[in-house]
């Protein structure tokens, strides 16, 4: 049960940005920041009326049940909407519990991710090629933008690393539950026995850290400059451009030689490192806040496998929420994309929910 004057303060407040917003005297510096707010508030503002008048409505429908003089038909109609009554203060509050539910600062921003092949040596390499060019649709579709950072290619167009910026509206919200393993099951084309083989690719998605996020400390830093190498170890330049960044009270490091600019090469290390470092803080505040939660999703554990690509049978599974898509090439495609990360996202309201009751 919500305390009634949390739903008052709603109603309250919605009714004062109206007032103001109407008014045409709002400072223009904060007045996307109010429009915003009431527009959020237009959401639930009516469940929150219904939920206060809850008791009243039950009420009254119940001095009817109760009224010896009134017809059965009347009953019936009272014990209906009774009923009907229950079942929208439930869904009513349910709305408002999601609604009040502390909202994730990194869910509007921008992400950074990282593929990597895992185990299944050629295999993983064209799998985490095939796990980039799905986000690469998925971001078309969705009008993102996505920005390569590095990328290291292996053979037969494989990708053994990749790291990418994501630019665009809600980007972390969609995709922080892709962090995990991905594991393939198919017949690889070099497969001349029809054998399905398994292999794995790793995915992490960080939000990306801007400076007013997070300060590093240039005393914390140790940059190291060397000359970048190509594949079997040629040199792809001859000045010393590629950047090494560690940052040595955590021992994180971040190598950068894609561009042939030392300054370029800094930058996208930076990038990369403040983000990694961002997300470690992240990390450690949520495990103090969840200790004794139990969580099947959003844990952040990028050793565990979270999802199941089997060609054979056409299917992708989450082994999160035990949810099955047998619409394996659609969802490759970024087709059907948004049906797996709705499904995430509800679980993972539900889990809120249920740790605040």
């Amino acid at each position: 049960m919500i305390p009634r004057k949390t739903i008052e303060e709603l109603i309250n407040k919605h009714s004062s940005l109206e007032k103001d917003l109407s008014s045409g005297n709002v400072e223009k510096n904060i007045f996307a920041e109010k429009s915003k707010e009431y527009s959020d508030l237009n959401e639930i503002i009516e469940n929150a009326k219904k939920y206060i008048s809850f008791e009243k409505d039950k009420t009254e429908l119940k001095k009817i049940l109760e009224d010896q003089k009134v017809d059965k038909e009347l009953i019936k109609m009272a014990e209906n909407e009774l009923n009907d009554l229950k079942l929208q203060h439930e869904e009513n509050e349910k709305k408002l519990k999601l609604f009040l539910l502390p909202k994730d600062e990194a869910d509007k921003k921008n992400a950074i991710i990282e593929i990597r092949a895992g185990t299944g040596g050629l295999e993983a390499s064209l799998f985490a090629a095939d796990l980039f060019k799905m986000y690469e649709k998925v971001s078309h579709k969705k009008k993102w933008n996505v920005e390569l950072i590095s990328i290291s290619r292996s053979e037969a167009g494989g990708l053994k690393e990749v790291i990418a910026s994501i630019k665009g509206q809600n980007i972390y919200s969609t995709l922080k539950y892709e962090s995990g393993v991905h594991r393939v099951q198919r017949v690889p084309d070099t497969e001349t026995q029809g054998r399905v083989h398994t292999s794995a690719a790793t995915v992490a998605v960080l939000p990306e850290a801007e400076e007013v996020d997070l300060k590093i400390n240039d005393s914390d830093l140790r940059i190291d400059v060397f000359r970048a190498g190509g594949p079997g170890g040629q040199s792809v330049n001859t000045t010393d451009s590629a950047v090494r960044i560690t940052h040595i009270p955590s021992g994180l490091s971040v190598s950068q030689q894609d561009e042939k600019s030392q300054h370029k090469n800094k930058a996208k290390g930076m990038k990369i490192l403040r983000s990694r470092l961002y997300d470690l803080e992240r990390s450690r505040i949520d495990q103090e806040r969840s200790k004794d939660r139990k969580s099947k999703i959003g844990t952040g554990d990028r050793s565990e496998r979270i999802r199941t690509y089997n060609f054979p049978q056409g299917r992708v599974t989450d082994h999160r929420i035990n949810f099955t898509l047998h619409k394996l090439e659609e969802f490759l495609e970024g087709e059907v994309f948004d049906e797996m990360i709705e499904s995430l996202t509800l679980q993972a309201q539900e889990e809120k929910l249920s740790n605040l009751n």
